[in-house]
């Protein structure tokens, strides 16, 4: 990898630290308040609408400024948040979490953004799948250590300590935004901008040949994605809220994610076939989980983690190489929009589980045949989609030789 993309994989193991606890333990504090499905869910769909705003804020100061900009204001929104679970308690409990999750959310929009739109515009084709190996090792080492870092900080000085030290780490991350490399998106190569520069519309996302099927693969994946990320929280505090046996099993569940990269780099497979057998896994753990005993939640997350790995891997190194070929503002609204439409079909799903007082009975298993058919879809909408822009990078090229003009 190159020294940009080194430094890039660098920031989002700092950031990935303050990511994890946040996505383990402000749940669980959450949670621990009343038990309740419903406030996690608001929680979550609070930040994901943030998140949302605050990435397409974030390509837009790109069009002027540096990645140093959104990361820097996006470890100033993540101080503004733990500074106010340490600071502000409301009567009013709706209200509380919806004021949380909006810093929450604007810290990861704007993060995310950064990285994306910086491994996007200084990644090669062939950089892809080692970058998203390389930060999927990094998130499960991480994962191991971070949550007994942190349960340890709990017990020893209570959640409060626990939320100074993540405003360290926090400190950390601006120190890091300020010494990474000046990458913002490229203008046009004539000092004319074109109109179209910075405006991020949607056919210069989606108008693309192949673009379609993509589109249907993020429309499926917001639904599977958010209740991978929603209920492997939940399957866990279902099994024990005590904060040392949580870490312990994210350290199994991070092995099962270490033992799926063993496999990825001693098995030459094709790419399809690896996100096929993600896919796999994950169905079979989602259906476990409607067994609703805590052995069967237990082996749903190692199998649902197990699969998480390579569906992440290929799915996030395919749609960066699809876009390859864009320039610079079609790569950024096709970023833009893709992140909309995560948000957009993760709020569905979030808005259908607000209605869950237990996970189990009809509409639990309802909601699990949705997720399964939804991530069934996504490796035949990739295929598809690669199939289709293949067949017009292999039409550019025969325009380029001059064939086509002779028919």
């Amino acid at each position: 990898m190159s020294p940009e993309m080194r430094k890039l994989l660098l920031m989002n193991a700092v950031t990935s630290v303050v990511t994890i606890y946040i996505g383990i333990f402000v749940n669980l504090y959450i949670w621990q308040a009343h038990g309740r499905i419903a406030e996690v869910s608001l929680y979550n769909m609070t930040m994901f609408i943030a998140w949302g705003f605050a990435f397409a804020a974030a390509a837009k100061l790109l069009t002027r400024f540096s990645i140093r900009l959104p990361l820097g204001v996006s470890a100033l929104c993540g101080g503004a948040a733990f500074a106010y679970l340490m600071t502000v308690h409301l009567d009013n409990r709706t209200l509380w979490i919806i004021l949380l999750g909006i810093p929450v959310g604007a810290m990861f929009g704007l993060s995310s953004a950064a990285q994306n739109l910086g491994v996007a515009s200084q990644g090669k084709s062939s950089e892809f799948a080692p970058y998203f190996a390389a930060v999927g090792v990094l998130m499960q080492m991480l994962s191991m250590a971070v949550p007994f870092v942190s349960a340890k900080a709990i017990d020893l000085y209570g959640y409060g300590g626990s939320f100074g030290l993540m405003l360290l780490f926090l400190v950390l991350m601006l120190i890091f935004a300020l010494r990474m490399p000046r990458i913002a998106l490229p203008k046009p190569a004539n000092d004319a901008e074109p109109a179209g520069f910075g405006k991020f519309g949607f056919r210069d996302a989606f108008g693309q040949p192949g673009a379609g099927w993509i589109f249907g693969s993020l429309l499926a994946a917001g639904v599977f994605l958010q209740f991978q990320n929603l209920f492997t929280l939940l399957f866990t505090f279902s099994v024990t809220q005590n904060k040392m046996l949580i870490a312990l099993l994210n350290v199994l569940y991070t092995l099962s994610s270490l033992l799926g990269l063993l496999l990825y780099r001693k098995i030459r497979m094709n790419e399809n076939r690896w996100l096929w057998i993600g896919t796999t896994l994950l169905a079979v753990g989602f259906l476990a989980a409607l067994l609703h005993v805590p052995a069967a939640l237990i082996v749903s997350n190692f199998l649902t983690t197990f699969g998480m790995f390579y569906f992440q891997t290929v799915w996030n190194a395919q749609q960066f190489r699809f876009i390859q070929r864009y320039g610079g503002n079609r790569q950024t609204s096709f970023l833009v929009w893709r992140e909309c439409i995560l948000v957009a079909t993760r709020c569905v799903l979030l808005a259908l589980t607000m209605s869950l007082s237990e996970l189990r009975g009809a509409l639990f298993a309802t909601i699990v045949a949705i997720t399964i058919a939804c991530m069934l879809a996504i490796p035949l909408l990739q295929n598809r989609a690669l199939r289709a822009s293949a067949a017009r990078s292999a039409c550019f090229v025969v325009s380029e030789t001059g064939e086509v003009a002779r028919k």
